[in-house]
C-alpha cells in the first residue's frame, strides 16, 4: 500500500515548483537562456556572433574602401582626359599610386615605356605586339585588383548561406536536450515545455540575425564591386586604343 503523503510535504512540493516556474519565468532573458543552454549549443550562438561581428566590419571596410575607390576614379580621370601628357601624369603618379585605376595606368606605360626604349620600328606589327603587351599588363593589374576587391567576400557569402543552417543546427541539439529535460521532469504541461522550446528557438533566431545582413550585404557590395570593375575594364579598353594612337603618331 503507498504511503500517504502528509499535508504538509504536499503542500511544500507545490510551493517549490510554483516557485520554481516564477523564477524560469522571471529570469527568462536572452542571456538567461545562453548561459541556461548546453556547452554545445553555447559554442554555436558564440560562433554565429562572432561570425556576424566580423561580417559586419567587412560589409563597413568594404563599403567605405568602394565609395573612396569611386572617388578616386573620379580624380584620376579628370586628370588623364584634361588633356596632360601622358608621360607627366605617369612621371607624377609611378612612385605614388594611390588607386587601382592609377596602378593599370602605371602598369600599362611602364609596358610602353619598356617597349620603346627598345626601339622597336614603327611598323604595324610592332603595333600589334605593343598592344598586346600593354593589354596583357593592364589585365594582371585588373586581376589583382580583383582579388584585393573580393577578399573576405566568401566568408559573407558562406555566413549568408549557411548561417540559419548552424542556428537549426543549435535549434535540434536544443529540443534534444530539452526532450531529455521533460522526461526527467515527467511533466508536458506549458510552463515545463515552452522555456524548452524557447530556448532551443534561440539558436535560430542568431543564426538569422547574423545570416541576413550577410547576405544582403554580400549581395549589394558584389553589386558595387562588379561595376567598379566594369569601370576598369572600360578604361583599360580606352588606354589601350589612346596608347595604340599615341604610337602610331610617331
Amino acid at each position: 500500500m503507498e504511503e500517504l503523503q502528509s499535508p504538509g510535504v504536499v503542500q511544500d512540493t507545490a510551493s517549490s515548483i510554483v516557485a520554481n516556474t516564477s523564477m524560469h519565468s522571471a529570469d527568462s532573458s536572452v542571456f538567461s537562456m545562453f548561459w541556461n543552454a548546453g556547452f554545445i549549443i553555447k559554442l554555436v550562438v558564440l560562433t554565429l556572433l562572432a561570425a556576424s561581428i566580423w561580417s559586419w566590419a567587412i560589409i563597413i571596410g568594404k563599403h567605405f574602401r568602394l565609395k573612396k575607390l569611386s572617388l578616386d576614379a573620379d580624380y584620376f580621370e579628370d586628370n588623364f582626359w584634361s588633356g596632360t601628357p601622358l608621360e607627366t601624369l605617369y612621371k607624377d603618379l609611378k612612385d605614388a599610386v594611390f588607386d587601382p585605376m592609377s596602378n593599370i595606368f602605371c602598369a600599362a606605360m611602364a609596358e610602353w615605356a619598356r617597349f620603346a626604349g627598345k626601339g622597336q620600328p614603327n611598323e604595324s606589327g610592332a603595333t600589334r605586339t605593343l598592344e598586346r603587351r600593354v593589354d596583357r599588363a593592364m589585365q594582371i593589374a585588373i586581376r589583382k585588383e580583383i582579388d584585393e576587391l573580393e577578399k573576405h567576400m566568401g566568408f559573407l557569402s558562406s555566413l549568408g548561406t549557411n548561417g540559419v543552417i548552424l542556428g537549426l543546427f543549435g535549434t535540434v541539439l536544443g529540443i534534444l536536450n530539452g526532450f531529455k529535460a521533460i522526461a526527467l521532469q515527467q511533466s508536458t504541461n506549458i510552463a515545463t515545455v515552452a522555456p524548452v522550446i524557447s530556448e532551443a528557438l534561440f539558436t535560430t533566431a542568431i543564426g538569422i540575425i547574423a545570416a541576413i545582413p550577410a547576405a544582403v550585404g554580400y549581395n549589394k557590395l558584389m553589386n558595387d564591386v562588379n561595376r567598379y570593375i566594369n569601370r576598369l575594364e572600360t578604361f583599360a579598353e580606352e588606354f589601350g586604343s589612346v596608347i595604340s594612337r599615341q604610337f602610331d603618331e610617331r
